[in-house]
């Protein structure tokens, strides 16, 4: 595996890729990588003959008072994980190199889906969300980039980006990776404590809650918010939001139907947890 930090090196080695005839993927990513980071680089080899992935802990999706200080980050450990599942390249850039200007001039910004959900209290994140991924489809030119659907707003915004400004890069959703006990799997993990852990399980838990309802034979969107609610509304556990909503619009949804996703944010201890179902099933293309 070639590991890089400048963007010169990428587009060399991408132009030799496209000179042997292959079909690149990236695997954008922050890093700390875990199972469900190295299901999206198995996806990308299906799909692709070189793949990319980048790790960058990107400081415009990060709010003043989150954590992008202390996120996790071990390059080393990655790039051992990353090489023995078969990357080709790794992009690991400093701050500098992604943006020398500092602050992008000129930003992404959505103008639908990205003020409720997790937009609602983080403002600023999917426009910084996009930027980063927009530079980074640039900077790659890849044939198709893949996603996990435990961000799934955030899968969502990237795929309509794509598509909305013609960007000929096919955007590829992985469903999620869970521990055997059904906890999502987050980088962010590490910063739960045992008894964290243990209460953090109230969200899948509630999500499945949620999906044997639907299987019955529920179609009421407000029976499901109320069970997702009732389900978190446990020790140790602040809900964010509970919410039941269209997998294209994520507007809020009055009766339920096959692909449509419940998704939950709350912070177990200090961590912010996120998950979602899909119900009916997950799929790499919900929409």
């Amino acid at each position: 595996m070639q590991v890089v930090s400048s963007r010169s090196d990428v587009r060399a080695a991408v132009a030799a890729a496209r000179r042997d005839g292959l079909r690149v993927a990236l695997v954008p990513t922050m890093g700390y990588l875990h199972d469900g980071h190295l299901a999206l680089v198995d996806r990308a080899r299906e799909l692709a003959d070189w793949v990319a992935m980048s790790i960058f802990v990107n400081p415009l999706q990060f709010g003043p008072s989150e954590d992008l200080d202390r996120y996790p980050r071990d390059l080393e450990r990655d790039a051992a994980l990353a090489s023995a599942r078969g990357v080709d390249l790794l992009f690991a850039p400093t701050r500098a190199e992604m943006y020398p200007g500092g602050e992008p001039w000129v930003a992404v910004i959505p103008e639908h889906g990205a003020d409720r959900l997790c937009g609602a209290s983080r403002p600023r994140h999917f426009r910084g969300v996009l930027t980063v991924v927009a530079k980074l489809l640039g900077i790659f030119a890849p044939d198709v980039a893949v996603f996990g659907q435990k961000d799934f707003q955030q899968a969502t915004l990237i795929r309509r980006m794509a598509a909305d400004l013609d960007l000929g890069v096919d955007i590829e959703v992985v469903p999620t990776v869970r521990e055997p006990d059904g906890l999502a799997l987050s980088s962010r993990n590490v910063y739960l404590t045992n008894g964290d852990r243990e209460r953090a399980l109230a969200l899948s838990r509630a999500l499945e809650g949620c999906r044997s309802l639907f299987a019955a034979g529920e179609v009421d969107a407000e029976v499901l918010r109320a069970l997702l609610r009732r389900s978190l509304s446990t020790e140790g556990i602040e809900l964010e939001y509970a919410d039941v909503v269209d997998p294209e619009t994520l507007q809020p949804q009055i009766r339920v139907g096959r692909g449509t996703v419940c998704a939950v944010a709350a912070r177990v201890g200090g961590t912010r947890l996120i998950d979602n179902v899909v119900l009916a099933g997950i799929s790499a293309d919900p929409a």
